[in-house]
């Protein structure tokens, strides 16, 4: 799951549990992910690329911006 890419459909910033799609090539496609900020920063807005940078089961991820 580390190192998977995704896009954020509901908005992940500090004190938000935001929600990502995240690519999955084991399991030939695409899921939904609770998910939270990585480090502190801005909010993540809707539509932006994003690394998981950690993963704890069953649903949440944490994430950074690709841009």
């Amino acid at each position: 799951m580390v190192g998977n890419v995704g896009r954020v459909t509901g908005k992940v910033g500090m004190g938000l549990v935001g929600e990502v799609l995240v690519h999955i090539p084991e399991r030939q496609g695409t899921e939904a992910f609770l998910a939270y900020l990585a480090t502190p920063g801005d909010p993540l807005p809707v539509g932006t690329q994003v690394l998981v940078t950690e993963y704890q089961p069953p649903r949440t991820v944490y994430v950074t911006s690709l841009i």
